[in-house]
């Protein structure tokens, strides 16, 4: 079986320089900023100590200055969660499988957190049932996920719903890690704000999006919506109107996703292609580290 890693390793050097991969592996570096150290103990105060280290709740209790002491946390921890229903078996906008472009996208995130020493896990499924493989270190590891992405996808599969990966993240991981979901274009609604909502409060959440393919085009024999597998007959997609309509549907799908998105401070990235999704993955981590630091200056601003 090829290696779905090699691929990926193979795409990212083609479409990227070597200075890009630098600026890329930065980007990620800094997604975890200012959260690389774990308390340790109590501690007496000795000079030298910073004073803003002092916990003076255990100071007042014990009668003497106590500070926090610190290690530092060599890993972090990275969770893949994508959607493998049969959603992502369809045609993405530039014709290429959906599943291809989040096997690339999971896997340049996940190649970049190895490179970092992160550990890296993975939730998937659809509609109806998720399935966890827990983080670990390695590219043979890696592999592995993204070989498991890979099968699952199929169009006889479950029907798509990332909602029931996201719950299920909720419930089974309660320590703050890094969340990279990829799906196809969500649709939001009340209740999957509300995960949305619990997920950013506990994780540092990624969004990728792997945009849909246009309305078939009236050549396109055979076409059919695999959510439900009724066809797309010829006559219909070419109809201007029908068109018209398409697109403005697809395009307030965008602006609720964006505006939900916003609200909650998620950075999201889209591709429609293989060749778009480095580029993509840069400009999602930029848009992470920027929110990062405004949200720090407003809470600073705050207090």
């Amino acid at each position: 079986m090829a290696s779905l890693l090699k691929q990926v390793q193979s795409k990212t050097f083609i479409f990227a320089r070597r200075s890009a991969l630098g600026l890329l592996d930065g980007e990620y570096g800094s997604v975890f900023k200012g959260r690389s150290l774990d308390f340790d103990e109590l501690r007496a105060y000795t000079p030298g100590d910073e004073v803003r280290d002092i916990d003076w709740k255990a100071t007042a209790r014990h009668g003497a200055p106590l500070v926090k002491r610190y290690v530092a946390v060599r890993r972090q921890t990275v969770l893949l969660v994508t959607d493998t229903g049969r959603n992502m078996a369809a045609l993405a906008a530039s014709g290429e499988y959906k599943r291809d472009i989040a096997v690339q996208a999971l896997g340049v995130l996940g190649y970049l957190a190895h490179r970092h020493g992160d550990v890296v896990g993975l939730v998937h499924g659809n509609g109806a049932q998720s399935r966890t493989i827990p983080p670990r270190s390695g590219e043979d590891h890696l592999e592995r996920l993204l070989q498991e992405v890979d099968r699952s996808t199929v169009l006889d599969g479950g029907p798509s719903g990332i909602a029931r990966q996201l719950e299920h993240v909720l419930c089974t991981f309660p320590r703050r890690m890094l969340l990279v979901v990829v799906a196809d274009e969500l649709l939001p609604d009340a209740a999957t704000e509300g995960l949305l909502r619990r997920l950013q409060a506990r994780h540092e959440v990624l969004w990728f999006t792997v945009r849909d393919a246009e309305l078939a085009r009236a050549s396109d024999a055979g076409a059919f919506e695999v959510a439900d597998g009724s066809g797309i007959p010829a006559a219909v997609a070419a109809d201007p109107v029908v068109r018209a309509a398409y697109l403005r549907a697809g395009h307030e799908r965008e602006h609720r996703r964006q505006e939900l998105f916003r609200r909650l401070g998620i950075a999201e990235g889209r591709a429609g292609g293989s060749t778009e999704v480095l580029p993509e993955l840069f400009a999602l981590l930029e848009r992470h580290r920027s929110r990062g630091r405004h949200n720090s200056k407003g809470q600073r601003h705050a207090g």
